[in-house]
């Protein structure tokens, strides 16, 4: 019996494929998150576009603004939906978002503030600044929107003290402000175990991140399964934690040969300093520093995540995505799913 929500070459096939999403499907595409999201906004913010290896997440070793060693999903998803949200560091008062916009920071956690750097917006604080530009405006959210929350690892991770209950309400808050402001498909993710992540073996933290991230989750579960029977509002829950688990159960299965190190040895200052080392075969690896996926499987991510929008919530004329969805899933027997 197959396990895997998405096989390898689910994943591989289905970004192959000709044909795309249409953006008319959904029109926009809105991100808050931390780094697993950041497409560039800390890249930006701290020099990066003047001096990129000196950058908090400098290039290289990694990819133009990312925290991986190349894209991450949501440059895969808006791939497929035709659309690139704008960094909302690019943003001035010429430029019109007409694809979305990209609010997530790397370092930021699920509340109002920064791990490393104050100042920066943490994902409640981001949803924040997106509402009030609305009531600025005197709009109201698109309802033809995907709207995506990623948030919580950074509490566990750098929070001294963070619990399960602050952090989903957190999460929660951001859902809800986002509903209230007229959103209709929003994207939540669970947390992989970060008990497994090369960062908490090396830091002896691993049991107690597994904990916080078991109890994250199932909170996050409860909490989602509530705010789901709000009318008119599709909670979309992607299910990281149990993908993560099958991928380090079976790397082989997903492409990877390497689950447990990272590819690149060193922190952001040796970094910085050009005092690392990066391993020959990125692809290989899952993790590609000590906390962050490489962009294999940020593909994964990617392709989860198309999969719970296209089972969960799809606008009615949204034909291209389910074409591609059921041709792809057709092809490997995944697991089907129903809304």
């Amino acid at each position: 019996m197959r396990k895997q929500l998405v096989g390898a070459g689910f994943v591989l096939l289905s970004f192959m494929l000709p044909v795309k999403a249409s953006a008319a499907n959904f029109d926009k595409l809105y991100v808050f998150g931390d780094s697993l999201s950041d497409t560039g906004n800390v890249f930006n913010v701290s020099g990066g576009q003047v001096n990129p290896t000196q950058a908090f997440n400098p290039d290289p070793p990694f990819f133009q603004g990312r925290f991986s060693n190349g894209p991450v999903w949501v440059d895969y998803v808006g791939n497929q939906l035709g659309l690139t949200p704008t960094l909302v560091t690019n943003l001035s008062s010429t430029t019109v978002p007409t694809q979305g916009i990209n609010y997530a920071f790397g370092g930021s956690n699920s509340g109002l503030d920064n791990a490393f750097v104050s100042g920066i917006p943490g994902v409640l604080a981001q949803v924040g600044l997106y509402t009030q530009s609305l009531q600025t405006s005197k709009q109201t959210a698109d309802p033809n929107a995907i709207y995506a929350i990623w948030a919580g690892a950074n509490d566990y991770l750098f929070g001294n003290g963070a619990n399960a209950n602050q952090t989903v309400k957190n999460i929660s808050d951001s859902v809800t402000l986002l509903a209230q402001a007229g959103a209709k498909n929003i994207v939540v993710f669970n947390l992989p175990d970060l008990g497994k992540i090369p960062y908490a073996f090396a830091n002896g933290i691993s049991s107690q991140l597994t904990t916080l991230s078991t109890s994250n989750n199932a909170l996050l579960a409860t909490t989602l399964g509530n705010l789901s029977l709000v009318p008119g509002v599709n909670i979309i829950p992607v299910d990281i934690n149990s993908l993560f688990n099958q991928v380090l159960a079976s790397p082989e299965e997903f492409g990877f040969k390497n689950v447990t190190t990272p590819c690149v040895i060193g922190d952001v200052n040796s970094i910085r300093a050009g005092n690392y080392t990066v391993c020959n075969n990125p692809n290989d690896y899952l993790f590609y520093d000590a906390v962050h996926p490489t962009t294999n499987a940020q593909r994964l991510v990617a392709q989860a995540t198309l999969s719970a929008i296209q089972a969960k919530s799809v606008p009615e004329n949204s034909a291209p995505l389910a074409l591609l969805a059921f041709g792809a899933l057709g092809t490997v027997g995944v697991k089907k799913v129903r809304s």
